[in-house]
């Protein structure tokens, strides 16, 4: 991360540590928030549905990677998701802890397919595109391989995290008028 400037570089630490902390607090909630539900516990998301806990939190990843990725390089964003897919099958029980560690690494790396070429065009648009795919195969992914059946958790998981998407790609708006963008092209060797 040679030469990057202080506003980048503290955007991509922040984008770190809420990326870290996401992961962790996720796989806690689903084991300590709210009423209990088919594997683990619910929250409503709105229009009467409920979804697992950890649902707002999850999203949060998703956008928060992007960060570390736009402004601390794609390489940092690879180890990022490593890193996070370790975390998830350490924080919690054994069937969860599969079921997040397995979906995490598919999820965010069909994030990071999507994002790293459509960031060229539109901040915003990227996240939020690759927000949408990254959310359908988190939310397929880990309710099948928790047990969850998607008939009763499907539709609350895609609307819990939608709302986090949309506003995660609101917020990328504002930060692209406070924030230069980062060059995406490689840098010449000097």
């Amino acid at each position: 991360m040679r030469g990057i400037d202080r506003s980048r570089l503290a955007l991509a630490i922040a984008g770190a540590a809420v990326y870290v902390g996401s992961i962790v607090l996720a796989n806690w909630m689903l084991l300590h928030v709210g009423a209990p539900g088919p594997g683990a516990r619910v929250l409503p998301v709105g229009f009467g549905l409920e979804a697992p806990s950890g649902v707002y939190v999850a999203a949060l990843a998703f956008i928060a990677r992007d960060l570390v990725q736009r402004y601390a390089g794609p390489r940092v964003a690879v180890a990022a998701i490593v890193i996070g897919a370790a975390l998830s099958a350490l924080v919690s029980t054994a069937t969860l802890a599969f079921a997040s560690g397995a979906t995490f690494l598919l999820s965010e790396s069909t994030d990071f397919l999507l994002f790293q070429p459509l960031q060229r065009r539109t901040l915003p648009g990227a996240v939020f595109t690759a927000g949408l795919a990254a959310i359908v195969v988190d939310s397929v992914v880990f309710l099948t391989l928790a047990g969850i059946p998607l008939h009763a958790a499907l539709p609350g998981q895609l609307l819990g995290k939608f709302w986090i998407v949309l506003v995660g790609s609101a917020a990328t708006i504002g930060l692209r008028r406070v924030t230069p963008a980062p060059s995406l092209r490689p840098r010449a060797a000097s």
